[in-house]
């Protein structure tokens, strides 16, 4: 009995200096560490996109991605296919996130037969015709913003800090197309359950709800968002992103990760 008082005692610090612990995280560094939650050494999946107009017609696009880390987790690769329809398949992106430095982006459209870089200016644009840009296809550099704690809000029924970033000078603005994001981090696992974005003019453009995550690799707990919705405020436009099969594959094979194999029919 005594031994199990002793225990309970042990586990209530450990668990007291974690909270404290947490409770002196810089904006900054939850930031980061909402980015890192969902690098998972190697996966694949298959995705349903679905575009919805202001008028509420539907495209429906069925999309293949797989990832994997290099440079001791400091690189993602990652290799987006379009799959369907028939005037979209084959389109692909390939991109190499960087931690800090610009990411490389490359986009190839079968009807052109050739491969084109997507360069810094691109970012903001729409990925696809979606409400997702090219920006949100990868996590930003964060030496290109500054951070602000703004305190904690429930998000359908998790708890999470609520990250400011700003950009830091007009130039990443413009690249990234926002002024200002807000982010929802959830504070137990460091997964973004909600964003809001602000344009160039700071009135609010679009949100992100993050409805369903999986934590996909245990021992690390890395996590991927498996049902995500991004909504343009500002014409009424809607983007659902729905994951059908995701595996965690640490084995991905590296040749994935090239424009020739970006290229292939």
């Amino acid at each position: 009995m005594k031994k199990l008082k002793t225990l309970t005692v042990i586990l209530g610090i450990v668990a007291c200096f974690s909270l404290m612990a947490e409770e002196k995280l810089t904006a900054k560094q939850i930031a980061d560490k909402a980015f890192e939650s969902t690098k998972l050494a190697g996966s694949e999946a298959v995705s349903t996109v679905t575009i919805i107009d202001s008028k509420g017609r539907e495209r429906v696009r069925k999309v293949a991605q797989v990832t994997k880390l290099y440079d001791n987790g400091d690189t993602e690769k990652k290799l987006i296919r379009f799959l369907s329809p028939a005037d979209v398949k084959g389109t692909g992106l390939l991109t190499f996130d960087y931690k800090e430095k610009d990411d490389d982006m490359w986009l190839f459209m079968p009807a052109l037969r050739k491969t084109r870089r997507i360069i810094s200016s691109e970012k903001a644009k729409s990925f696809m015709g979606s409400e997702f840009s090219y920006a949100d296809i990868t996590p930003p550099n964060l030496d290109d913003f500054t951070y602000k704690h703004l305190g904690e809000e429930d998000v359908n029924g998790t708890l999470c800090w609520k990250i400011e970033m700003l950009p830091v000078d007009d130039d990443i603005a413009e690249d990234n197309g926002f002024s200002k994001r807000i982010s929802y981090i959830g504070k137990k696992d460091s997964v973004i359950r909600k964003a809001v974005y602000f344009d160039l003019d700071e009135e609010l453009l679009k949100e992100l709800i993050v409805k369903e995550i999986k934590e996909l690799d245990t021992k690390n707990h890395k996590y991927r968002p498996l049902h995500m919705i991004m909504t343009n405020k500002q014409n009424n436009r809607k983007s659902i992103l729905k994951v059908n099969e995701i595996k965690f594959t640490p084995n991905v094979k590296d040749d994935y990760f090239t424009t020739r194999y970006l290229e292939r029919q």
